[in-house]
This record gives C-alpha cells, structure tokens and sequence, in this order.
C-alpha cells in the first residue's frame, strides 16, 4: 500500500496528515476553515487520494498558518507514499470545465518544486476565506511535494468556482500522475536513474 501519515507541529500550527494514493477517494478533513476543509475534500475525492486532516492552528489571527501549513504536511504525505516513484506514470495534466468557469493544470513528479500561477479572483474572500491562500496552498503543496506544478485559469467569474476548479483540476491531474502504468513495469519513469 502506498501510504503515509505526516505530523507537522510548530508554534502556530498542530497537522496531521494521511493519504493512501490507492484509495477511493474518501475524506475526513477538519482544518477549522470551512472553506478550505470543502477544497481539500474535493481534492481528495477527485484524486481518488484517500485522505485524512486534522489540523489546529492560530485562526484567532487568520486562517495563513493553518491552510500554508496544511500544503506542507500534505506534501510531505504524498512524497513519502510514492516512495521511489518506480512505476508511476509521473505527468498528469486535466481541463476542467465548472459553469462558468475553466481551469487548466499540468503537473511533473519531478522533485523539482515549482509552481507557475497563472489564477486571479475577482473577489477578495469566498465568505471568510481569503482567496489568496488558495496560491499559498499551492505553493507549499509544490515546494514540500516536489511538484512541477502549473495551473492556469482559462476563464471565470465566481470566486468560489474558481478556487473549487483548480482544487478539482489539480486533483484529476494529480490521479493520473501517481497511477501505476502497467507498460513501466515498476521502471522509474526518468532516464536519470532518479527522481
């Protein structure tokens, strides 16, 4: 079973973190922010990811610490459950289409982090949550992942459709990429010889 459990503890933030990259895509995320906690599920439902979050950290200041924080345990999870990456099929890539809303991402396993964000919002908060900590997950999912991730919104007009389709087309490109391919024949997908 390619799974992990991360638990990540700082002075502003308690995380635990668990995903199984060969589940169904069931969830259990409690982060204290309803929003994101709404984000994360369909992150884990469209993966296929099973994933699990318990998160406490300082929302008496904001919700920043808590959902950064979260991309970093996050992460780390899914790094450590691909272990070697043998067998994977590495790239992912998805367009997602949500009402008035299109979403594009590409993504490489690559363990080179990196994160091109091409996604504005015409509003400042989906009710409470600050829509620019939708990038902030982002980034620290890429960075603690080793993701090369590119997202880019093609077009939208709802701030709450926006955010929802980069979590869902992150999430289909994402379930592509750590697949096993039966043609690689647990071969490390790089003529490298790592990854």
């Amino acid at each position: 079973m390619r799974t992990a459990s991360i638990t990540r503890k700082t002075a502003e933030t308690g995380i635990t973190v668990t995903v199984n990259l060969d589940g169904s895509g069931a969830y259990d995320n409690q982060t204290g922010v309803g929003f994101f906690d709404h984000m994360l599920d369909q992150l884990a439902r469209h993966s296929l990811i099973d994933l699990t979050i318990r998160a406490k950290g300082d929302l008496h200041i904001d919700d920043h610490h808590t959902v950064e924080d979260t991309g970093i345990a996050l992460g780390q999870a899914l790094s450590a459950a691909l272990g070697d990456k043998r067998g994977i099929r590495r790239y992912g890539h998805f367009n997602l289409a949500m009402d008035d809303t299109q979403v594009a991402c590409a993504l490489d396993l690559s363990a080179r982090p990196f994160l091109v964000w091409n996604v504005d919002f015409p509003t400042a908060k989906i009710g409470t949550f600050d829509t620019e900590l939708t990038r902030e997950f982002f980034q620290a999912l890429a960075t603690h992942g080793g993701i090369t991730l590119h997202v880019d919104k093609v077009h939208g007009l709802n701030s709450h459709h926006i955010a929802e389709a980069a979590f869902k087309a992150v999430a289909r490109a994402l379930r592509a990429a750590v697949e096993p391919d039966p043609r690689m024949g647990g071969v490390l997908p790089s003529t490298k010889g790592a990854l």
